[in-house]
């Protein structure tokens, strides 16, 4: 069965779409291994982080059908050391009764345009879970390859659970060296 694609609006995110970034994600934390957080954050965990990306530069974009935000997905540093300051990671949630029906492709492909706009040159997606077909699907489908799976370094409802490693290139990550002196690059 083919369910149609939704239509939606791709924007920057509020402070005021964080209680149905809340819900979203919560919905993740307590049903599924797509997040190694146990319990879901506060609203005001989740206002923090946007305000966090935000002051690092970084998109953090939600998806909005109808008036309603039925997904997001954001942008952080891979790894705190200087040296992936070219490399970021993405996250990505889409609420549940709007699944495989093009929101995920819409937010993924939105942010992976803006990281690429901004200089960018390397983006990871460490996916919660090898069961998680839909996650790694999606990714996939946007450019990115499986690098590897870590087996078992997650303990979530009662059993081990693995991370898959999947990568892209942005942008002219083939070029060379990048401009240093490209303004909205975090600071060496």
């Amino acid at each position: 069965m083919t369910t149609a694609s939704l239509p939606v609006l791709i924007r920057d995110a509020q402070p005021a779409d964080m209680a149905a970034v809340h819900a979203i994600y919560a919905y993740y934390v307590t049903r599924s291994c797509a997040s190694f957080e146990e319990t879901p954050p506060a609203v005001e965990e989740m206002e923090r982080r946007l305000v966090k990306t935000r002051e690092r530069g970084l998109p953090y974009l939600v998806a909005e059908a109808d008036g309603e935000v039925v997904g997001y997905t954001y942008a952080g540093p891979f790894r705190p050391r200087s040296a992936y300051r070219y490399t970021l990671e993405d996250s990505i949630y889409v609420a549940p009764g709007v699944a495989r029906r093009g929101v995920g492709g819409a937010l993924l492909g939105a942010l992976i345009e803006r990281c690429a706009a901004l200089g960018y040159r390397q983006m990871i997606g460490i996916i919660g879970d090898s069961a998680n077909q839909g996650s790694i699907t999606l990714h996939r489908r946007l450019g990115f390859r499986q690098e590897g799976v870590l087996r078992g370094v997650g303990l979530k409802f009662g059993r081990w659970i693995d991370v898959v490693i999947m990568h892209r290139p942005l942008g002219n990550a083939d070029s060379g060296l990048p401009d240093l002196d490209q303004p909205g690059l975090p600071p060496s």
